[in-house]
């Protein structure tokens, strides 16, 4: 009969997990109301019903159905698993462990049950707990995936743990789980390769390379892991400097993969530490007469030329010279070397990449002269075209190379201008004669002439500082890009090049364009994600910010799933891999910083009622007293060689640039975290005291927290002035641009946040400083006279495109401060004409002013008011807020549209006789432009709006 009843309850049960699974979430909550009306005492309804109550957003009422089915402590396997996508969803992972922990002290040898008990630690991280309930699965049921679930417990206490940095523990729990697999193996019980493989990780943790060496080479690994691979025992070989057998296993290697670079740097490398022990082999013959040979063996080797061993040459060319050998004595000049390399494999994509890796080992006048000669050796002069795609692929490597060596940096104006109108003309010439019947997916054999056009007119934008080259270069970009609709390099220069110029309108048209979605979105989210909220355009911001969030927060859960995963399949290589990605994911910067943007953005662009608008920053979950970031782990995932460049290697230093930029980046994260922290204090400090903190002294401790953040923001003022960090140079098209923090310093944050924490401390204590409202107000027409003036000089320019986004950067700055302070102040309003009428404080009044009087010649700036003092002291405040947003609001309509030079319209004419198509490329830039100014100023008078509205009381 109960069987009969399960049967019946699961069909029953049925439409609602199919109304869950595709979303109907509404359909799925009258599903089980209808069931409940049958079956009331159903513990698996009532939890599908809080999952769909959860899902619908309504998450009290799902919390009330919650608690109640906790305290049932029930056991039942389907309501557990339902409660267990509740607690995964709300992210109260530990309620899993806590639900699966009493169901397996209920049934105590339950192998299900323990499993999953097993999994929901694996997703707290929690080692100790996994270990030990791997432990009790294989006494429950003796299989040998429960026992290495055990053991890798035991790894990651030991590498990961809380005491992974105490090297004896590390040591005791590494030693433990060597032990644990070594009784496997001489109980004969290891019966998969993946068992060997966590054998051998557990040995490399502890560095015994020789143990794991013999290992990998014995009869069990070679029984059970017949396939592997060979970089396993060549970076054990490395690691116990066994060079002679490194050397002959990669020479063995080569000749059945004649094109594998990985495997030629580590032979050089073997040669060259052979060398360092004896100039000769065995037999007496030099060691790098040996290795050139084998190197001339490879070449000859077919008649199918590969590169592989001429780039090995080129690095045994490049490791002599550096340890002071005669390198042109056995292998001839190096630049030779590079113009015979240039020769065969000039006509690949590949080739200006593969020699610009060796350029640096030569100084600069010799790259320069090397350049001279590749160019040469092209066959293109200045009255020539290239007479066929291949000709033109190696004209194309030996102007990449030029421009590598510094060949384009000190050209005058008119030489810069005369090599553009030639690189045109070669990208027309090829789209003419290589690119006509190409699919839409493929990229045109010319294009890099017009990316090398752009990069040329950028340069001259920065020298000449107009920004008609610039835009000349966007038109051109623009007409490629609708001949090659799937190049992502032409995208990536026109990204950059609409956000030098403020343009994020046309900015965002190429982002949709290139599709960015998955990992990207953090690689590559620097380049147009991380720099919107300094614009403050909200159309683009807030879907961008959405679907960056959105992946992150997904990404996270599914990481967790992959782990669990890799136990079940026993993928314990994996399962480190997928623990790396998402540490390196939670702790992004971009995630860290988007996520603090994204808050800040709710809090500026708030418009409704005041009770609205305090139960939205309610629901924000804001804790000021909590800093969220880890900061110390804040990993930099940015994809910097995601835009194509040949910029001179003398003047960029990549690794110097990357650094600074992602030092900067933090910087600027610190203080915007300060600014949502402190913001949200005064929020709390009157309307919320109990999320400030935890103990019963609630004014004390919010007024503490205020104080904390206050001194907090000022130290890191300070200490950023005093490093007196450097703008990014901007010397091309492909460096960074600069971040936050630099706009931070210029404008007065510091200031402004340190004055409305005095005001919001003395008023919330009835001691306001006499001068504080008269400072607050200077502070404010300040800023609108920033406004105002910036407006005001970027109207009076010839050039307004050229300075279009510092304007941009310097309006919404001090708009964003202005919406902040507003919200504050609504927000102050609000308590104190709630409680100006009673007289609660009177009795701590007089104490205070009894106090005072004594003290009155020390502190006589100091004066004490009650509620309704507060309220005209807020009210004063706000008139004034109010005035100066009018002002604001006024200046912004004066705000012209940027114009372009009218000689641009010329830049198209000499492309093709196609006029129509380059009418409509015009326009349309031109349009785009328009629309993204009319697009800012709306956003930005629409903000200032509400926030009249917002202080017109």
């Amino acid at each position: 009969m109960a069987h009969v009843d399960a049967s019946v309850f699961e069909r029953r049960l049925r439409p609602i997990y199919d109304s869950l699974e595709v979303g109907n979430n509404k359909k799925a909550l009258q599903e089980v109301e209808k069931l409940l009306k049958k079956s009331p005492t159903l513990t698996c309804a009532h939890a599908l019903k809080a999952l769909a109550l959860l899902r619908l957003g309504r998450e009290d009422e799902s919390n009330a159905i919650l608690k109640t089915i906790t305290l049932e402590k029930t056991s039942d396997d389907a309501t557990m698993q339902v409660l267990s996508f509740c607690y995964r969803e709300m992210e109260q992972l530990e309620k899993i462990c806590e639900l699966y922990s009493h169901a397996a002290k209920q049934y105590p040898g339950n192998e299900e049950i323990l499993a999953q008990l097993f999994i929901s630690y694996v997703r707290l991280d929690d080692y100790k707990s996994q270990q030990y309930a791997a432990l009790q699965l294989y006494k429950a049921a003796a299989k040998n995936p429960y026992y290495y679930w055990a053991v890798m417990s035991v790894v990651l206490q030991g590498v990961r743990g809380p005491e992974s940095s105490n090297n004896e523990k590390r040591n005791l729990y590494l030693s433990l789980a060597q032990k644990m697999v070594e009784k496997m193996i001489t109980e004969n019980k290891i019966d998969g390769e993946q068992e060997v493989q966590l054998y051998l990780s557990i040995l490399h943790y502890q560095k015994k390379y020789a143990e794991a060496f013999s290992f990998l080479e014995g009869p069990t690994c070679q029984k059970y892991f017949p396939g592997a691979p060979v970089s396993l025992k060549i970076n054990l070989l490395k690691l116990l400097g066994k060079w002679a057998e490194l050397n002959q296993l990669l020479k063995n290697l080569l000749l059945t993969d004649r094109d594998r670079w990985d495997y030629y740097q580590d032979y050089i490398a073997s040669v060259f530490e052979l060398h360092r022990i004896s100039e000769v082999d065995e037999n007496g013959c030099n060691l790098m007469d040996n290795c050139q040979d084998f190197l001339c063996q490879l070449m000859e080797a077919e008649r199918k030329k590969v590169r592989g061993p001429y780039l090995a040459r080129l690095e045994l060319h490049k490791q002599m010279r550096a340890n002071n050998l005669n390198a042109a004595e056995l292998l001839g000049e190096f630049s030779d070397l590079i113009i015979e390399y240039y020769h065969l494999f000039g006509d690949k994509p590949c080739c200006t990449l593969d020699i610009s890796l060796f350029l640096s080992s030569v100084c600069l006048e010799e790259r320069i002269i090397l350049a001279t000669r590749l160019l040469k050796e092209s066959g293109i002069t200045a009255a020539s075209l290239p007479q066929g795609k291949l000709q033109m692929q190696k004209h194309i490597c030996s102007l990449q190379v030029s421009r590598i060596c510094g060949g384009h940096i000190n050209l005058g104006l008119d030489h810069s201008l005369a090599l553009y109108t030639a690189l045109k003309l070669h990208y027309e010439n090829g789209f003419s004669a290589f690119g006509k019947e190409l699919l839409s997916t493929d990229m045109g054999p010319s294009d890099a002439y017009a990316l090398l056009a752009a990069n040329i007119m950028f340069d001259l934008t920065l020298t000449e500082k107009n920004s008609k080259y610039l835009m000349e270069a966007v038109y051109l970009l623009q007409y490629v890009l609708k001949n090659s609709p799937s190049n992502f390099h032409v995208k990536l220069l026109l990204l950059k090049s609409y956000h030098y110029l403020g343009c994020i309108y046309g900015a965002q048209q190429i982002y949709d364009l290139l599709d960015i979605k998955h990992i990207q979105l953090d690689s590559m989210g620097y380049l147009h994600c991380a720099l919107l909220s300094q614009y403050g355009h909200l159309w683009a911001i807030k879907s961008v910010y959405e679907t960056t969030l959105k992946f992150f927060t997904n990404s996270y859960k599914e990481r967790l799933e992959y782990i669990a995963m890799s136990y079940k399949f026993g993928s314990f290589t994996k399962l480190v891999e997928f623990m790396d990605f998402r540490d390196r994911l939670w702790n992004s910067i971009h995630y860290a910083t988007i996520s603090a943007e994204e808050l800040l953005l709710e809090l500026i662009t708030l418009s409704g009622g005041i009770q609205q608008n305090l139960n939205t920053f309610k629901l924000m979950s804001i804790k000021p007293s909590e800093d969220r970031i880890s900061w110390d782990e804040l990993a930099d995932n940015r994809d910097l060689s995601v835009v194509i460049n040949w910029d001179p290697m003398h003047i960029i230093d990549k690794c110097k640039e990357t650094e600074q930029s992602f030092v900067q980046q933090k910087e600027a994260l610190r203080l915007r975290s300060l600014l949502l922290r402190i913001t949200a204090s005064f929020i709390d400090l009157l309307h919320f005291p109990e999320k400030i903190n935890t103990e019963n002294c609630l004014k004390t401790n919010a007024v503490i927290t205020i104080q904390n953040l206050k001194n907090n923001w000022a130290e890191h003022f300070s200490r950023i002035r005093e490093m007196n960090y450097e703008k990014p140079a901007n010397q091309f098209l492909v460096t960074l641009l600069p971040s936050r923090l630099h706009s931070m310093l210029t404008l007065p944050y510091e200031k402004f946040i340190t004055l409305l924490s005095e005001f919001t401390i003395e008023l919330y204590n009835g001691n306001l400083e006499s001068n504080r409202i008269e400072d607050l107000n200077a502070e404010v027409t300040k800023l609108e006279s920033i406004c105002s003036n910036t407006i005001e000089n970027y109207n009076k320019s010839d050039d307004n495109l050229w300075i279009y986004r510092n304007t941009n950067h310097q309006i919404y700055g001090v708009i964003e401060i202005l919406a902040l302070y507003a919200f504050v102040l609504s927000a102050y309003h609000e308590k104190y004409s709630q409680t100006s009428s009673q007289n609660i404080h009177n009795k701590k009044a007089k104490r205070k002013d009894s106090k005072r009087h004594d003290q009155n010649n020390s502190n006589s700036s100091a004066a004490s008011i009650n509620d309704k003092q507060r309220l005209q002291a807020t009210l004063d405040l706000m008139r004034h807020l109010k005035q100066q947003l009018q002002n604001c609001y006024n200046s912004l309509a004066l705000w012209k549209t940027p114009t372009t030079s009218k000689e641009l319209e010329k830049c198209m004419a000499d492309l093709s006789l196609r006029s129509d198509t380059e009418a409509l490329i015009l326009n349309d830039i031109i349009e785009t432009f328009k629309e993204n100014h009319i697009r800012v100023v709306t956003d930005l008078r629409n903000i200032i709006k509400d926030k009249i509205r917002m202080v017109n009381k």
